[in-house]
């Protein structure tokens, strides 16, 4: 059984929740996007277009194999006179792909997931995060040309870097957008205004600081149905102060400025937003909302729900210490399969995300966020990585038994912990000489 074959066995068994996702990840999903990017192999390779985007999500869940290895090890070639293919075909049939296949497998399995996975709300608001990360790129002359790199007034980064901002559902930890390019062209800002209008409509987006600009809050907020937003005040904002609504409890007006107004198209003169203040271990902090209803969205909720958006930094996390093993350059040595490979990153994460999902929901008043992604994960890609051995009748019961391993993996209560910042001593390598004394 091919390992496409098994991943398609995998997501048809399903707990009573997921019975409807009987054809995700199926071939014939990979087959209308390689018709709809006009990707199609007219003759019989040894490397099929089809299992090509398995070994570009595999590149992720095996990230210690060779690309030449994992294609022999997921069983992804065709029988053929040699057990190998060279290191040069993967490449040529990698380019044959290109990006757009697996960036469309990535956006259908991500509607379709969101769809049919219980998702946790507030107050009717599907709770989302916003933030970005940068990756370094292997130092060539097309990559360092087609990504740039950061720099300051003193130095600059030894790798090309490509900026990501990703958009994740806080208690599944599935990224339900996905945007990237060049960090010397393109800001954040300008990559999360392109995730705004693939927003699920009745949503609560917490965006970090970073991202304070008011003609994206407004792009953000008059992009659909109830597409609110909340974000940290900017220190030193200038405002008016519409109504007050109580202590520490503000109905306020933002002016946009001139070169704001230019870049955003349809953006106002002035935005209305909520303005929540709250002390915490002696600290104001200071919340902008769109929610400004305040029956609707109590106050009290609203600066401690901000705690959530320090998922998606988890999830982050996840992607690049566990996921790809803190091998933090990517691998592929031209821009086009640089984009492909972290398509296939993301690809992959949902993957097994999806799947902590079907663990989470099988198990009583557990999360999917609950899940411990490192020791799931390990575990989830040693059990695709025998898939392609077990005979098709088998797969249920391999699948019970990754479901009756759901509870070992569930992590326990975080501690309330608090750590302030502060400059320790070095430790030193070798003990100290003293000064001696000159008689």
């Amino acid at each position: 059984m091919l390992l496409s074959q098994a991943l398609d066995a995998v997501l048809k068994f399903s707990p009573k929740e997921f019975a409807a996702l009987s054809d995700l990840l199926s071939p014939e999903l990979i087959d209308e996007c390689l018709a709809d990017t006009g990707v199609v192999t007219l003759r019989k390779r040894r490397l099929p277009m089809e299992m090509m985007v398995w070994a570009v999500a595999g590149m992720s869940l095996f990230r210690s194999f060779s690309m030449n290895q994992l294609v022999s090890h997921l069983d992804i070639m065709l029988p053929g006179k040699r057990p190998f293919v060279a290191p040069s075909a993967v490449v040529q049939a990698r380019q044959r792909l290109g990006e757009d296949v697996v960036r469309l497998v990535f956006e259908k399995t991500r509607q379709l997931w969101f769809e049919k996975t219980p998702l946790s709300h507030w107050n009717g608001l599907t709770l989302m995060a916003v933030d970005g990360t940068l990756w370094r790129t292997p130092d060539t002359p097309e990559n360092d040309a087609a990504f740039g790199r950061t720099a300051n007034e003193y130095a600059q980064s030894d790798w090309p870097q490509l900026r990501m901002v990703c958009q994740m559902e806080v208690t599944s930890h599935l990224l339900s957008g996905v945007s990237f390019g060049s960090v010397s062209e393109t800001s954040e800002v300008d990559l999360a205004a392109q995730l705004a209008g693939q927003t699920q409509d009745h949503s609560l987006t917490i965006l970090d600081k970073g991202f304070y600009a008011l003609g994206l809050l407004h792009h953000w907020w008059s992009s659909g149905t109830e597409k609110h937003w909340m974000i940290p005040l900017r220190k030193g904002a200038q405002y008016q102060v519409r109504e007050k609504l109580g202590a520490g409890h503000e109905l306020v007006e933002l002016s946009l400025t001139p070169q704001a107004r230019k870049k955003w198209k349809d953006a106002p003169q002035t935005l209305t937003a909520r303005l929540i203040s709250k002390e915490i271990n002696g600290k104001t902090i200071q919340i902008l909302t769109s929610m400004c209803d305040p029956l609707r969205y109590p106050k009290a909720d609203i600066v401690d729900l901000y705690g959530q958006r320090w998922e998606i930094e988890q999830g982050f996390r996840e992607m690049k210490q566990h996921l790809l093993q803190n091998e933090l350059t990517l691998r592929s040595r031209k821009p086009e399969l640089i984009r492909q490979e972290l398509w296939g990153v993301v690809l992959a994460y949902n993957l097994l995300r999806f799947m902590m999902a079907q663990m989470a929901y099988s198990l009583k008043n557990v999360e999917p966020y609950q899940i411990g992604f490192k020791q799931a994960a390990l575990y989830l890609t040693a059990q695709l990585s025998i898939l392609p051995a077990v005979a098709p009748g088998k797969v249920p019961k391999v699948m019970n038994e990754i479901l009756a391993m759901a509870e070992s993996f569930v992590l326990p209560a975080r501690r309330q912990r608090h750590y302030p910042r502060a400059v320790k001593k070095k430790p030193q390598r070798y003990p100290l000489r003293r000064p001696q004394k000159l008689n």
